[in-house]
């Protein structure tokens, strides 16, 4: 199959994909809570009821930068799939990161403002985190490149778990999930309403409900790469990673900004740092 036909089944697949996981993760978290929870397809419902609300925006750059968003995060999801330069997808996730928080800064909003500067932190909490995976990527396969990761016979599980358990931490952080859900307000006991999205309603809020779709099948397509060869282990293990996301949500209250910096780089980079130094004594770096 070629390069442009993957490319287009998924970029076509992978709201469908992200969508059904997202049901998943309602109906889970609602059985967790003792109610019985909506539909697996009611983020399709709700996806399309937003498309058809009437557009306005707060701001004439508003719709720039959500867009901007959304291209950035297909962009990511494309350098996954087509197998290309997996620092280069790092960088290109911070880019949509900016652009979402620049969205919310183009508001005049004081809530979309505190939900703005708080998804800074989350950038700062993760992006270190996933700079050093790229190296640690690296330090592994000698290539930043993801076709070398999938032609690998041995797993980076095996060698890099520490970095593993980093990202799982990053994980929890982008999937917005508590304790580190301080930018969206996603669950409707917190204080700031929506946070970020407070001024996102609409056609709007559609495109950047698309975007976390786009963003969930990437980042478990991220964890997969940790068993690459065979891939349909390493999508198992993502799954796992996944559902372990919904039980750390339920079972944790949410923290504040300086606590999440302070944790993720505690426990994410420790280990980072950690491990990237063992291999490059053990290869003779130092």
């Amino acid at each position: 199959m070629s390069q442009l036909w993957i490319a287009v089944i998924a970029v076509v697949a992978a709201p469908f994909v992200g969508g059904f996981l997202s049901g998943i993760d309602r109906r889970v978290t609602a059985r967790l809570q003792g109610r019985y929870g909506p539909p697996i397809v009611q983020p399709f419902y709700d996806f399309f009821k937003l498309l058809g609300k009437g557009r306005i925006a707060t701001s004439k750059t508003q719709f720039i930068w959500i867009i901007s968003y959304l291209v950035f995060m297909i962009a990511c999801l494309l350098f996954l799939v087509l197998q290309q330069d997996i620092l280069l997808l790092v960088f290109l996730l911070g880019f949509a990161g900016i652009s979402f928080v620049l969205a919310g800064f183009s508001t005049k909003s004081p809530y979309s403002h505190f939900g703005a500067n708080r998804e800074l932190l989350q950038i700062l909490s993760y992006e270190p985190i996933l700079l050093l995976f790229a190296l640690g990527v690296y330090s592994q396969t000698g290539s930043f490149m993801i076709s070398d990761i999938l032609a690998s016979e041995a797993p980076l599980l095996a060698s890099i778990w520490p970095i593993f358990i980093a990202l799982l931490v990053v994980l929890t952080i982008k999937m917005r999930k508590s304790p580190f859900d301080i930018a969206t307000s996603h669950h409707g006991h917190q204080e700031l309403v929506k946070g970020i999205m407070t001024e996102i309603s609409g056609p709007y809020y559609a495109l950047v409900t698309l975007t976390e779709w786009y963003e969930l099948v990437l980042l478990l397509g991220i964890v997969a790469l940790f068993w690459a060869n065979p891939l349909w282990i390493g999508i198992l293990i993502a799954l796992a990673a996944f559902v372990l996301e919904l039980f750390v949500d339920n079972i944790n209250a949410r923290m504040t900004g300086g606590w999440m910096v302070r944790f993720s780089w505690a426990v994410g980079l420790v280990l980072c740092i950690v491990t990237l130094t063992y291999w490059w004594i053990m290869k003779g770096v130092f």
